[in-house]
């Protein structure tokens, strides 16, 4: 698999299907590589920021400049021995370096092509520029991110975006290898940031369609269960708590201390509670209000509310669950010792993944791909390190 991406939506997909036994090589520009090297929290490593370490991984580096003709010729003799293609570059851009589907398939016919941009292959918007935060927004999700009222947020200041896509796209990939398997012959994959977004946006769709329903922003809340968010304890750190059903909040009303609360005549009927649902989460906050939050968990487990703690990443270290399913895995970096990472997800049992090591130094196989796949000699090696083609 080849992965010629920036950043991350695209190249995670690769990243993944790495962690399962695919070979990814990452063609990179010679001067500076992936600019995802200088994004993020940066170690004493050159040209290797944590986010790259950590979402780069399993990856040999190969630098290989497309701009010159010898850089495209070495690329093509890689694209005719590998399976799959990963690039997120906007549309036209790859055509323009004559590396369109085109040239591609006719070199191997067999080849899958995973196009990741923020606003797909075609349509107007297909030549905009599209990181995940554009695409969240453009997508729905951050319109429904935040309080009533108030400025729409950016959901867990992270690139959902672009993972949200990756996955798409993985998956893309195994169904287009697949097809490839059995008929000889290799497709693209083409998914827009955006799109991606707006496919896990539930039934919006389908509310605004039908009823004209505009989905506005709720907070932490819900508007199809109550109580449904989260609550500060005493003790300063906050409590998720979602009761999705009339018997979840029967239940929680037992915890409580109060199981009047879910008679009949009372909030016993989700429509009556939704109907007074300031009323339900003030009764809430001030029951949890005066616990600290490992009472709070304590009796919402007793009773089996759907309840957990909202965790830090500092809760996640010290969290038992986690140390016991591998969540965190220690990877060793040369010159940094451990550096944790999220461990490989899903599990599978015959055939679990893992992670050999962390993202690589720019250009770390080039020697080794090009010498031992390709045949380049060691003086054809120097002569285009020269004309700094790699």
């Amino acid at each position: 698999m080849i992965d010629v991406g920036n950043f991350l939506a695209g190249p995670f997909a690769a990243t993944l299907l790495g962690e399962f036994g695919a070979e990814v090589i990452k063609v990179e520009h010679p001067d500076g590589g992936d600019p995802m090297r200088r994004f993020g929290t940066a170690t004493q490593l050159p040209d290797a920021t944590l986010a790259w370490l950590s979402e780069s991984r399993n990856k040999k580096s190969v630098t290989c400049d497309l701009l010159q003709p010898e850089g495209v010729q070495l690329f093509l003799k890689l694209i005719a021995k590998t399976d799959v293609l990963v690039e997120n570059f906007r549309p036209g851009v790859m055509e323009s370096w004559g590396l369109g589907w085109d040239v591609l398939h006719a070199v191997n016919p067999k080849l899958v092509m995973l196009r990741v941009t923020g606003y797909g292959q075609t349509g107007p918007y297909r030549r905009r520029a599209g990181f995940a935060h554009i695409a969240q927004a453009f997508g729905g999700l951050n319109y429904l991110a935040g309080f009533p009222g108030e400025t729409p947020v950016l959901p867990g200041t992270v690139p959902l975006g672009d993972y949200i896509a990756s996955l798409f796209g993985a998956i893309g990939v195994m169904i287009a290898l697949r097809h490839s398997k059995h008929t000889g012959r290799g497709q693209v994959i083409d998914v827009g940031i955006y799109e991606a977004v707006f496919r896990v946006l539930e039934e919006i769709a389908a509310a605004y369609g039908l009823h004209g329903t505009v989905r506005e922003r709720e907070g932490s809340g819900s508007f199809v269960a109550c109580p449904h968010g989260h609550f500060r304890c005493k003790n300063g750190r906050w409590m998720a708590i979602a009761c999705t059903t009339d018997k979840m909040f029967e239940r929680l009303a037992v915890a409580m201390g109060r199981p009047e609360l879910a008679s009949p005549e009372m909030y016993g009927d989700q429509r009556k509670r939704l109907a007074a649902r300031d009323e339900v989460n003030r009764i809430v906050t001030e029951w949890v209000g005066t616990h600290d939050r490992g009472e709070i968990l304590k009796m919402c487990l007793a009773e089996e509310v759907p309840a957990g703690k909202v965790n830090s990443i500092a809760d996640i270290f010290a969290d038992e669950h986690f140390q016991a399913r591998g969540n965190l895995a220690r990877v060793a970096a040369e010159g940094l010792g451990e550096v944790a990472v999220p461990g490989v997800i899903p599990r599978l049992s015959a055939t679990p993944g893992r992670i050999t090591h962390l993202g690589p130094a720019l250009g770390d196989a080039t020697r080794e791909v090009l010498n031992t796949l390709l045949g380049v000699s060691a003086d054809e090696l120097k002569r285009l390190r020269t004309k700094r083609v790699i």
